[in-house]
């Protein structure tokens, strides 16, 4: 028999196909990009709504700053000895809303009295609702005696008002409020009223002057 050198002169055999299984973490990571891309879509949805609903409350309510003043202010005692502020301070305190379609809901108001960053007294004035384009009175009162130690600068600030019987007195209402829109409250926000006084003493000859308070939020 002769010799073939090991080469195949048969039939040709068929060539085997593979078969790759498709990878369970392709899929996956399929699903989680399209996953966090409807998240993501749904929350600048949410924001572009919540956008233009603001943009339009605005537009239709146009809502201004609540406006307030300090008309008078009456010092009949203030003197301080031993650490001791003795005070005796009464004032009106006008509060206008200017807003045509906006009531709002004073739900608490705290008035503090301070001299030079120093606090002497509190008071709390009642709650009450203001209709649209209203003024409300105030009519806070601080009078007592307070415990108050004084630093270097704040005795001086001090000596200084006591010889002219002209006082610098701050007064600061921290508020909580609720605005209504028709039929709809909106939630608790909390502005912050900063008035700056300055007080004369009752029989001085300086007499007090009306003073814009600055509202912020």
């Amino acid at each position: 028999m002769s010799q073939l050198n090991g080469a195949y002169y048969g039939p040709a055999i068929p060539a085997q196909k593979s078969y790759n299984r498709p990878g369970r973490g392709g899929v996956c990571g399929c699903c989680c990009g399209c996953l966090f891309s409807l998240i993501f879509k749904l929350i600048l949805t949410v924001i572009i709504i919540v956008g233009i609903a603001a943009f339009l409350f605005w537009l239709i309510v146009r809502p201004n700053v609540v406006k307030v003043h300090v008309t008078d202010a009456t010092l009949t005692q203030f003197s301080y000895s031993n650490n001791t502020l003795r005070y005796d301070l009464a004032l009106n305190i006008t509060v206008r809303n200017p807003n045509k379609r906006l009531g709002i809901y004073y739900d608490n108001i705290e008035a503090r009295a301070l001299f030079h960053d120093a606090r002497f007294d509190s008071q709390y004035p009642d709650p009450f609702y203001q209709g649209h384009k209203t003024t409300n009175v105030l009519n806070p009162v601080f009078k007592g005696t307070h415990v108050l130690a004084l630093d270097a600068d704040q005795s001086a600030e001090w000596n200084k008002e006591n010889a002219t019987g002209l006082y610098q007195i701050d007064v600061k209402m921290y508020l909580r409020v609720r605005f209504k829109l028709g039929v709809f409250k909106t939630k608790t926000v909390k502005p912050k009223v900063s008035c700056d006084l300055l007080v004369p003493l009752k029989g001085s000859a300086t007499v007090f002057e009306t003073t814009k308070c600055d509202w912020s939020r």
